[in-house]
């Protein structure tokens, strides 16, 4: 299996000049060893080595007798090849051979081949001449050829006037081919010059075609065979044309005619021509719809002719209907923005839409059935671009806006007028106030947006957001006529005469706009009304609602400066009184529709409570004892029973109702314990924050509106703690006049002092905030007695910075009597402190500054 020392050192050389032939030897040896120690890795596998190397030996001969067979076959392909190759080089030696004597034979006969090109010259002299003599009978025929062809063409016997054309102009072009061959430029001038006549024929033949071209859609129609011989000669031009151009070594004068590129033209213009270079044209709606209406009817016949007869006369490559078509569709762009540039109405602005967008495409013309499906305009692209059309949704729903305003201007207009009828509003199946305001306004509305439907999606968004901005102003100017109106019943309350119930159908007018503006959105799904315009309607409903608690007002106020009085105190006519206003008034009230209605109850209510309490709290009434102050409570108690009732009979529920304030302000006038003064005004004032504003009408600390009821809680107990003071045998003593016409003993005026200074300080500590006022007040308890005001009421006055007003009393310094603005609050308090109050049948009057010791 292996090679001796020998073996490899007669391979050396061998393998120094074949290296890969030493890879492969070593490749073969790595394998013969692998295999081997696969096979006889043990040693019982040694016995059948002999076997194996008899095998490997049979195996060996076999590959060596076919290696030499193989080596044998192309030693004797190889003999073979040389031995042809041998033949081929003695083959090539003789043809050398024979060529050199064929070029020594050639130079031999090199001076005989000067003779023949005299020959050659004579030869081509020859064919001139004789191709001329031929020619010459046709030369000499030339005019009178012309004249024939110009009776032929006043015949209109074109094709055999095209054809001595076309014979003419071969004979020339031929003539100029020749010359310019020969170079000889000059003498084509000569030519030129005898073939004029051509040009003449040329332009002759060439206005006759592009008439019948220009009359094409009548002739197929009447004559057909007129237009198919304009569209032979046509065509036979555009041959000769075609094969001078492939030719390209010389080109005649007037090629290429390109008559069938001018076919086109003459048929694009003779259709523009006809429909659309009007000179004037009146762009108003009538006029303009009867001009769309023309150009539907003729483009759509027009188009019919082209597709069942000129395509028959015309070869198949002329695409003469999607010519035809491509050139209405153009000329239609060209012409609809011609049309745009005027200033035109609404009408002819949704007359073009209407024709552009949903016209143009409909079965009633270029989606006619007689031209489907040949003729496909959506190929062609829109009509108007996205842009024109959108410039021109624009222009209408200006158009449209303005035609709005104007006749919503004339509606209010007459609305405005009806006001001030003798008569009042009209009614509905329901007895409710109305007018036909909302459903004029709404039907208008509606229509637009109803009409810009029937154009596109985007147009009608657009009207319908128009509406909604000429909704809401018309609503902001509804509320200044009734302003207006407003104004006009303050100065004669007899004008109109029924101004409140057109004020309630102004009210059932604004509900039914509410009601219908989201039937105006065009998507029924997004039914909901924009913020802007629902706080219109809320801005008008509040409007006429304050009219009409004005207009209540007025009518209460009579009754309302009669409060407190001696007078009222008495009896209850004047609440009744009352009562009969708001019952009428609720009785007009009820002429408007439920939603409102409850509100201007409830409004009324609270404006009737208000009023009741404003005038309690603006006029001073002083009770003398303790039964007048029973009798107050009772009234009270009677008034805000009564007014109760009325409301709650009315359809107000009790939980809705303010009057429970009344009752509250009762519940502290009658209140016997001045230990708890201090916290039953606090809780009222919790209660009750915004009663502040009842007083004036301005923003202050509410607690001073109670002031004077708080005083008069206290009055009767403080003088009959004074009363039991005297009888125990305490002696006055004698103040100034100046200050006190009656004697007072310092001891009750103490007591007095201390007491008014205790509420006022309960008070002053429960203030939220520091006015010049709670300092005056502040200033005149500590300094008109300071050691009968507690320590825990000091401290609330520094902490607030009341302290550092100064010691002059208020009444001295801030009394309305020297000029002070301050409110009347402050000095209802101070006066009460003033007021006389009887005491064993004795008037005293407390003093405005009473000094210690």
């Amino acid at each position: 299996m292996g090679m001796s020392a020998e073996d490899e050192r007669t391979v050396s050389p061998r393998d120094e000049e074949w290296p890969e032939a030493e890879k492969a030897e070593k490749l073969a040896r790595g394998a013969a060893l692998k295999w081997a120690s696969g096979v006889f890795y043990r040693p019982e596998k040694l016995e059948g080595l002999g076997q194996y190397r008899s095998r490997e030996t049979q195996r060996n001969s076999s590959i060596q007798s076919r290696l030499k067979s193989t080596i044998q076959s192309y030693l004797e392909g190889v003999s073979a090849g040389l031995e042809q190759l041998r033949s081929a080089a003695q083959e090539v030696q003789s043809v050398c051979q024979d060529l050199g004597a064929a070029r020594w034979a050639l130079l031999d006969s090199a001076d005989r081949f000067q003779g023949l090109q005299q020959m050659r010259a004579l030869m081509a002299e020859h064919v001139q001449l004789a191709s001329v003599v031929q020619v010459l009978p046709q030369l000499f025929s030339v005019h009178e050829v012309f004249s024939h062809t110009l009776q032929l063409l006043s015949g209109q016997q074109l094709l055999e006037a095209h054809a001595e054309l076309m014979m003419m102009e071969h004979l020339r072009d031929d003539i100029l081919s020749q010359l310019h061959l020969r170079g000889l430029s000059s003498a084509q001038a000569t030519v030129l010059s005898y073939f004029g006549g051509l040009r003449e024929l040329n332009e002759s033949l060439a206005k006759q075609l592009w008439d019948i071209v220009g009359s094409s859609l009548r002739l197929v129609r009447e004559d057909p065979v007129l237009f198919v011989t304009a569209v032979r000669i046509i065509e036979r031009e555009e041959k000769i044309d075609d094969t001078l151009l492939l030719e390209a070594t010389f080109l005649p004068p007037g090629r290429p005619k390109g008559w069938r590129q001018k076919f086109y033209h003459v048929l694009q213009e003779t259709i523009t021509g006809a429909h659309f270079h009007a000179v004037c044209m009146d762009t108003e709606g009538p006029e303009l719809a009867r001009h769309l209406a023309a150009l539907q009817k003729d483009i759509v016949s027009e188009l019919r002719v082209v597709k069942d007869l000129m395509v028959q006369c015309v070869p198949a490559h002329y695409n003469i209907l999607s010519v035809c078509t491509v050139t209405y569709h153009q000329a239609l762009t060209s012409h609809l923005q011609d049309i745009l540039r005027e200033d035109l109405d609404k009408q002819a602005l949704f007359l073009l839409l209407e024709w552009a967008l949903r016209v143009y495409h409909s079965p009633e013309m270029m989606g006619h059935p007689d031209l489907l499906p040949e003729v496909d305009v959506s190929a062609l692209g829109p009509l108007m671009s996205p842009e024109l059309v959108d410039q021109t949704e624009r222009k209408y729903v200006v158009k449209v806006k303005a035609s709005v305003l104007e006749w919503m201007q004339r509606t209010l207009e007459v609305e405005f007028k009806e006001w001030f009828r003798e008569e009042e509003p009209e009614t509905d199946h329901q007895g409710f106030f109305q007018s036909a305001l909302p459903v004029i306004v709404m039907q208008m509305l509606n229509e637009n947006i109803r009409v810009a439907s029937l154009i596109t999606d985007s147009l009608q968004q657009k009207v319908y957001n128009m509406a909604l901005e000429e909704l809401e102003a018309f609503l902001g100017r509804l509320r200044e006529a009734l302003v207006q109106c407003g104004k006009e019943h303050q100065k004669d309350r007899t004008i109109p005469k029924y101004y409140v119930s057109y004020l309630l159908a102004m009210l059932n007018n604004n509900l039914a706009l509410s009601s219908s503006v989201s039937f105006l959105h065009p998507d029924t799904a997004r039914r909901e009304v924009p913020m802007s315009l629902q706080a219109a309607l809320d801005r008008m409903q509040k409007k006429a609602c304050q009219l009409l608690l004005e207009e209540l007002l007025l009518d209460l106020q009579p009754l309302c400066l009669q409060l407190p009085s001696r007078k009222w105190l008495s009896g209850s006519q004047l609440v009744s009184s009352m009562c009969e206003v708001i019952d009428k008034y609720a009785k007009n009230f009820s002429r408007v529709r439920k939603p409102v209605f409850m509100l201007l109850l409830t409004e009324s209510e609270l404006l009737v409570t208000s009023q009741y309490l404003r005038a309690l709290m603006q006029k001073k009434m002083v009770c003398k004892s303790k039964e007048e102050r029973g009798q107050l409570c009772d009234r009270l108690l009677q008034d805000a029973t009564q007014l109760r009732e009325l409301f709650c009979g009315l359809g107000l529920d009790q939980s809705q109702q303010s009057l429970e304030a009344v009752f509250a302000l009762r519940e502290l006038i009658c209140l016997k314990d001045p230990a708890l003064l201090s916290l039953e005004v606090l809780g009222f004032i919790t209660k009750y924050p915004d009663v502040r504003f009842l007083h004036d009408g301005q923003h202050h600390p509410g607690h001073w509106l109670f002031l004077h009821a708080s005083f008069a809680a206290v009055q009767p107990l403080v003088v009959s703690s004074l009363g039991a003071m005297r009888r125990s045998g305490a002696k006055p003593v004698t103040l100034p006049a100046s200050l006190c016409p009656a004697p007072v003993a310092p001891w009750e005026t103490c007591m007095l002092c201390h007491a008014s200074c205790l509420l006022a300080g309960w008070i002053l500590l429960s203030l939220p905030g520091t006015t010049a006022r709670n300092k005056g007040l502040s200033s005149a308890i500590t300094h008109q007695c300071p050691g009968s005001v507690p320590q825990w009421v000091r401290a609330g006055i520094r902490a607030r910075g009341w302290h550092r007003e100064g010691g002059i009393h208020p009444c001295a310094q801030h009394h309305p009597r020297n000029g002070s603005r301050h409110h009347p609050g402050t000095w209802g308090m101070m006066d009460t402190l003033r007021t006389p109050c009887v005491q064993d049948g004795e008037n005293h009057t407390i003093p405005q500054h009473v000094p210690l010791g």
